[in-house]
């Protein structure tokens, strides 16, 4: 499934529009690697998306086509988040 499907449907980002705009400006990584909104998602995969103030580190556990609001958190573990002081500087 395409990184930013996958995003949306997990709910992670809200719309799979602005799920491509972070994923195309190198904000996110998949095992260690800089993704692209095309970028294929697998179960096992480490995500790191990188918001500006807070880093959300990801792992994903099922790859679904759709998902209810209350199924969404299952698709995928917390692992950390990181919130930055001043991420302006």
């Amino acid at each position: 499934m395409r990184l930013d499907k996958f995003l949306k449907i997990s709910r992670i980002i809200k719309r799979r529009t602005v799920a491509k705009e972070i994923a195309d400006k190198g904000r996110i990584t998949v095992n260690d690697r800089p993704a692209k909104s095309a970028t294929n998602i697998t179960v096992g995969d480490l995500l790191v998306i990188n918001f500006g103030n807070k880093i959300l580190r990801l792992k994903v556990l099922s790859v679904k086509e759709t998902a209810k609001k209350d199924e969404a958190s299952e698709l995928y573990q917390l692992i950390a988040e990181e919130f930055k002081e001043d991420y302006r500087k």
